[in-house]
């Protein structure tokens, strides 16, 4: 028996939502209604790519969609998902989920009151390499973050913080399952009139510790994770959808050795994995795997580490 196809939008069709937009047309099942754009050459080329049709403004896509993605200006986030979740309509939003807290805990209410999905783009926690890892992490002690990437001449309207570190600062809340509780931080705007290269140290409650750097001024790009536990390393490259473990081994009569090495990691685009696990929460009605309360911890610890590097 078929099912029928699930209407779908995507309000911002620059470079991530193009992907967006790419991807779910791509997929069984689903149906792309429409792009919207505030430019609407852009929005009229995405659509001829994808077979859709082409808006500037999202409130049309109220009474013809099932669901809905957004890849706007963070401070566009709540005032365009607000109107969708409080017609019971899913929202999938990119990260960070909102502009401030306080905007966050509106679209957290207003999905509740709704009895509809939010869901929030961390769009690492759906790498392969971060999924096989997770499976190989127990007890955390030490993580070691380095998400380096050249300039984009985008997403400017957020300092690095909000625009890079929060994604290692979302996977550091799923591996560590303990509350922070100090942070170091500094940060240094060199292109731009925000920070765009910031450190920080973040202690956890069980005594985990957690170095992260993120630059978007770099020459290279690099998306690396190092998590030390007590009997071992995993190392975990984003980028390349790479992972190593590495154990200690203690044989009676010998001397203490190093063992481990590459472990399978299944293919799959992050992005990708990340629509189809909000189409299926559509479908089911089922948590999606990052929701709107696992976007606004992230959020919240950014907002800490920010709070903590002081005035740039």
């Amino acid at each position: 028996m078929s099912i029928r196809p699930l209407r779908i939008g995507v309000v911002g069709v620059g470079h991530l939502g193009h992907h967006h937009a790419r991807i779910l047309s791509g997929l069984p099942d689903v149906d792309l209604v429409a792009v919207v754009d505030s430019d609407a050459g852009r929005a009229a080329r995405v659509a001829a790519e994808t077979g859709s049709h082409a808006e500037t403004d999202p409130n049309v896509l109220l009474t013809s969609v099932d669901a809905v993605t957004l890849a706007v200006p963070t401070e566009a986030h709540q005032r365009i998902a607000l109107p969708f979740l409080q017609r019971g309509i899913p929202v999938l939003v990119e990260k960070p989920i909102a502009a401030s807290i306080e905007q966050a805990d509106e679209m957290i209410a207003a999905a509740a009151d709704a009895k509809t999905i939010l869901a929030v783009g961390h769009t690492e926690r759906y790498n392969p390499a971060i999924a096989t890892a997770q499976s190989l992490i127990t007890k955390p002690r030490f993580v070691e973050v380095h998400r380096l990437a050249q300039f984009p001449g985008r997403s400017l309207d957020i300092d690095v913080v909000f625009d890079v570190m929060i994604h290692d600062l979302d996977v550091l809340l799923a591996l560590v399952q303990a509350a922070p509780v100090s942070i170091e931080a500094v940060g240094v705007p060199v292109l731009s009139d925000r920070v765009d290269i910031a450190n920080a140290r973040i202690r956890f409650a069980d005594g985990c510790i957690a170095n992260l750097t993120a630059s978007r001024v770099s020459r290279e790009r690099v998306r690396k994770l190092r998590v030390f536990q007590n009997d071992g390393l995993i190392s975990i490259d984003c980028a390349t959808h790479q992972v190593e473990a590495w154990r200690v081994t203690r044989p009676r009569d010998a001397e203490p050795s190093i063992e481990g090495g590459a472990v399978d990691v299944p293919p799959g685009e992050p992005l990708q994995r990340e629509l189809v696990d909000f189409i299926g929460a559509v479908r089911t009605g089922r948590r999606p795997s990052v929701d709107g309360h696992d976007g606004r911890r992230a959020l919240a610890l950014a907002q800490q580490v920010a709070d903590a590097m002081g005035p740039s």
